[in-house]
């Protein structure tokens, strides 16, 4: 490689920084902000700005830069997330219709889920997710779901660390993980018991193409309203069919594929 040639690729590489130092929740960032997220020097990150503002991917606000719709545009093109999305959806606002509970889609990147989808429920619940963003496999019962059905390398990678809390109720021990990630294969079912978000619980089913678990669906709902008995059976008669429906193409990469310690 050239050395015009790494310097693009740097170049490339810190504009891809700057724009991962926005968060999912949206909100503008100053030009110090930036430079605090990203650790590259101030000048840098300024020029690297006004090119992306240029590109369209970022937006001048009057206190500083937000995401611009050229990353939204951007996301667009993705197939996971167009093809598995737009089968998914009327299977999800059915799910949503028999039971007014928020509704979640959730694909696995590295060690964390990534929620694809959202319906909120009419008795929404405080939780934690919001479409794009990220959230240990571990904590979320879309997570465990996903990571039950991945290869054993992911469990591996995830139990080389420490096992990630969002709450005091999320789960610390390896051995217990193993075990419940066992009973999820066994069942086809996952759960979480507040272990995203204190007062909340889930139910959670994989959606498996070719032995592996390419997404997952959940039903959240308030621990106060929680009847795992009731839901499970209707998160998995979704589950089941987006499987075989997904079975039977061919275009969906499953995200196992991933860089297996990105986090």
């Amino acid at each position: 490689m050239s050395r015009d040639q790494r310097g693009r690729s740097n170049m490339l590489e810190r504009g891809i920084q700057v724009l991962q130092a926005f968060r999912p929740d949206g909100g503008t960032l100053t030009l110090p902000a930036l430079v605090r997220r990203t650790g590259l020097p101030k000048a840098t990150v300024y020029r690297l700005a006004e090119d992306l503002l240029d590109l369209g991917l970022l937006e001048r606000q009057r206190h500083g830069y937000r995401p611009g719709l050229g990353l939204f545009e951007l996301g667009e093109l993705v197939a996971t997330k167009s093809d598995l999305r737009e089968t998914a959806l009327p299977f999800l606002q059915d799910l949503y219709e028999a039971t007014h509970e928020t509704v979640h889609l959730g694909v696995r990147d590295g060690l964390d889920v990534i929620y694809a989808e959202k319906i909120r429920g009419h008795h929404g619940v405080d939780v934690p997710s919001r479409i794009g963003r990220r959230l240990p496999l571990t904590c979320t019962g879309v997570g465990k779901a996903l990571l039950a059905f991945a290869g054993p390398e992911v469990l591996d990678a995830v139990l080389q660390r420490p096992l990630r809390r969002l709450t005091p109720q999320s789960l610390r021990d390896a051995t217990l993980l193993t075990a419940e990630l066992s009973e999820i294969r066994r069942t086809r079912l996952a759960r979480d018991w507040e272990e995203a978000a204190l007062g909340v619980t889930c139910v959670a089913a994989p959606i498996i193409v070719d032995g592996r678990a390419i997404a997952a669906i959940s039903l959240t709902l308030p621990v106060t309203r929680s009847n795992h008995t009731e839901y499970g059976p209707a998160v998995q008669a979704v589950s089941f069919a987006l499987s075989r429906i997904l079975s039977q193409r061919d275009s969906l990469e499953p995200p196992s594929t991933r860089e297996i310690g990105r986090a």
